[in-house]
């Protein structure tokens, strides 16, 4: 008797390594051999936002160093917990702009789906860090009300997925959603905003390429990359793979104080990107959101640094500086 075999269903490597990021905060200090003075403070701050950190971008950082600017973007710190004047919960507006559940209309012509709720990394400055996405996200159930009311907005002809972060959701869902979207004739650009591949690149799947460059609407991944040093060889060689399968490539990213607020720092990030095939797009000054007031960099030398990078590279790959205001008509420039 022959017996057939069935195949193996294997888990994506990506999401084997979403599974094992660094959770906990010990665990975290251990690998990465920091200070343990400073773990009362950062599970004080982890209990407010937990700390998530993938282990490939962990390998990343110095080991002993807590300035590591890598480090720096994910450490839960004791400044966290402190008031700030000005920071707030929301501090872009993104709760009065939600028109459906999981749809924000904020800028005229485009709309943003939050497609997942879920990031692969906990960045201490993020600007949704008190997002109620267990209310607000568009899970698979619920997909068909927003795309009954994209359907509906003739006036809209691109589609921003973000979150959260989009690509936590497998190929297979994200290849349907983009399937619905398709089918709508108003509709002529998808963009998707992640950081994942930044900190797991095994997510640039070639199943991910098929359903991005593959269909009718024009596909734009927007990247958010700090540091040069987050590109590492891995990703830059699938951020070239999308460009030759004729994806545009962004990258947007946050002046951080202790991270990137310096120009050697910010015209390296522009040169290295532009060599993996991305184009600089925006730089963002931080927006105010509680938790984040260490990370802010003072207005007159944002200004210097922009100057700086104007100075240092051609026009091209110099980002715009611009800020976020709740309830402008689109992103304002800094200056």
């Amino acid at each position: 008797m022959i017996h057939r075999i069935e195949p193996v269903c294997q888990t994506p490597l990506w999401q084997q390594s979403l599974a094992n990021a660094f959770g906990d905060v010990d665990a975290f200090f251990g690998f990465l051999r920091l200070d343990r003075e400073l773990l009362p403070a950062a599970r004080a701050a982890a209990r407010r936002f937990g700390l998530k950190v993938p282990r490939e971008f962990a390998e990343l950082m110095v080991k002993g160093d807590p300035d590591d600017p890598l480090l720096r973007q994910v450490l839960p710190l004791g400044a966290e917990n402190l008031p700030a004047t000005g920071f707030v919960e929301d501090p872009v507006g993104d709760l009065e702009k939600a028109i459906v559940p999981g749809v924000l209309h904020k800028y005229r012509g485009r709309l943003l789906l939050i497609a997942n709720g879920s990031c692969a990394v906990n960045c201490r400055y993020c600007f949704r860090r008190h997002f109620p996405y267990q209310e607000a996200a568009v899970l698979r159930q619920r997909w068909q009300q927003a795309i009954d009311h994209i359907s509906q907005a003739q006036e809209i002809d691109e589609i921003i997925l973000s979150g959260g972060d989009p690509l936590t959701l497998s190929d297979a869902k994200l290849a349907g959603l983009v399937a619905r979207l398709e089918a709508i004739p108003h509709l002529r650009r998808l963009r998707v905003h992640t950081r994942l591949p930044v900190v797991i690149p095994s997510r640039l799947t070639a199943e991910l390429t098929g359903w991005l460059a593959g269909g009718r609407l024009q596909p734009v991944l927007v990247l958010h990359i700090n540091h040069a040093r987050e590109l590492s060889p891995e990703l830059a060689r699938g951020l070239r793979r999308l460009g030759q399968a004729g994806v545009s490539l962004l990258n947007q990213s946050v002046l951080l104080k202790g991270v990137n607020d310096n120009a050697a720092t910010l015209t390296e990030l522009s040169l290295t990107l532009f060599e993996a095939g991305v184009l600089p797009y925006y730089l963002h000054l931080l927006d105010r959101v509680a938790g984040a007031a260490h990370f802010e960099v003072e207005a007159a030398e944002a200004r210097r640094l922009q100057q700086a990078l104007q100075a240092n590279l051609p026009g091209y790959l110099v980002p715009r500086m611009v800020r976020e205001v709740a309830g402008a008509a689109s992103k304002q420039p800094a200056f």
